[in-house]
């Protein structure tokens, strides 16, 4: 018994705390929003590596990884320090074992980057940066991932969710963790953007245990940013803005994928007077659910304030001809 339990210590490996993985860590200066992503075979990363808050910085602890860098340096942040500053006195503080192998990534509130790779990190290790964007790993299967990571990041359009998933997606595509894959965290905030009322925090996904976690977050980003552009499509109409609206609502749809963001789009295009796009936008919502008929059908529609939308639209002969054919 004593030879089978020492056989099974000795098997088990010798870095077990190491969080091996890789990340990025980027900022938006035209919303405020920091944000990270990070892959590991390692489970539930998320629940590790990533730390944040709206107005003050992002952080990415990893490797042979001291989880108090992140509420410490988010503590030091808040006092004022910039992220090199905070790095240096991370450094200069930390007493635990282990030192020499710890990487970390850390963005400031205005912007600042650093990204640091102890001597001792686990091979391959290391990290790039950019102006506002910073990649590292360690076990990976060499340099060309943080580097394909950057490049991702930085020719990636849209808002700061997709130039971070793009850039853990090519770090994967690139090789990723030379162990394998198991599980893939983002988290962003930014101050008065997340869901509902009073929240920081727009984004925090996580895929803890999965043969194929960046197909999965990938899923589950789909679903978060369809919910938070539909609430923007509400409040920028509210607002008086209704191109804004609009192409938040194209954002649902290319997000979300139903038939009900088809329809939505639809109304705010022909309220914009672009007939030619309600019409694809109406089309594309009777291939996704040909029952969407039915509400060009009724005089009103049972979802509360849409049939009042529809209205022009169905008394609109032409147009009508033109989307039924009749």
């Amino acid at each position: 018994m004593h030879r089978t339990l020492l056989a099974l210590f000795a098997a088990l490996p010798l870095a077990a705390a190491d969080v091996n993985t890789f990340s990025v860590v980027g900022y938006d200066a035209a919303t405020g929003e920091c944000g990270i992503a990070v892959a590991s075979k390692y489970f539930s990363v998320g629940a590790v590596v990533p730390w944040a808050e709206a107005g003050t910085g992002c952080v990415a602890t990893q490797a042979n990884v001291n989880v108090g860098y992140g509420p410490r340096a988010l503590e030091l942040l808040r006092q004022g320090l910039n992220a090199q500053q905070v790095l240096d006195k991370l450094l200069a503080e930390d007493t635990f074992p282990g030192k020499d192998g710890r990487q970390i990534a850390i963005i400031d509130g205005k912007g600042n980057v650093v990204t640091y790779t102890g001597p001792n990190a686990p091979n391959w290790a290391g990290g790039r940066k950019g102006s506002n964007w910073a990649t590292q790993g360690n076990i990976l299967v060499g340099a060309q991932v943080p580097e394909a990571m950057g490049k991702a990041f930085e020719s990636t359009a849209g808002d700061l969710a997709e130039k971070l998933f793009a850039a853990l997606k090519a770090g994967d595509d690139a090789g990723g963790d030379s162990r394998g894959k198991q599980s893939a965290s983002m988290l962003v905030v930014g101050r008065g953007r997340g869901r509902n009322i009073n929240n920081d925090r727009p984004i925090y996904i996580n895929v803890d245990d999965n043969p194929a976690p960046i197909p999965e977050l990938r899923r589950l980003l789909d679903m978060n940013q369809g919910m938070l552009y539909q609430a923007r499509v509400g409040a920028l109409r509210s607002a008086g803005k209704p191109q804004e609206a609009r192409d938040a609502a194209a954002k649902v749809a290319q997000y979300s994928r139903t038939a009900t963001a088809w329809v939505t789009l639809g109304v705010l295009d022909y309220e914009l007077n672009a007939k030619p796009a309600a019409l694809a936008d109406f089309r594309k919502a009777l291939e996704l659910d040909p029952a969407v008929k039915r509400q060009f059908e009724l005089p009103t529609d049972p979802q509360p304030g849409r049939g009042q939308r529809l209205k022009p639209i169905i008394e609109d002969a032409a147009f009508m001809k033109e989307l039924f054919g009749k």
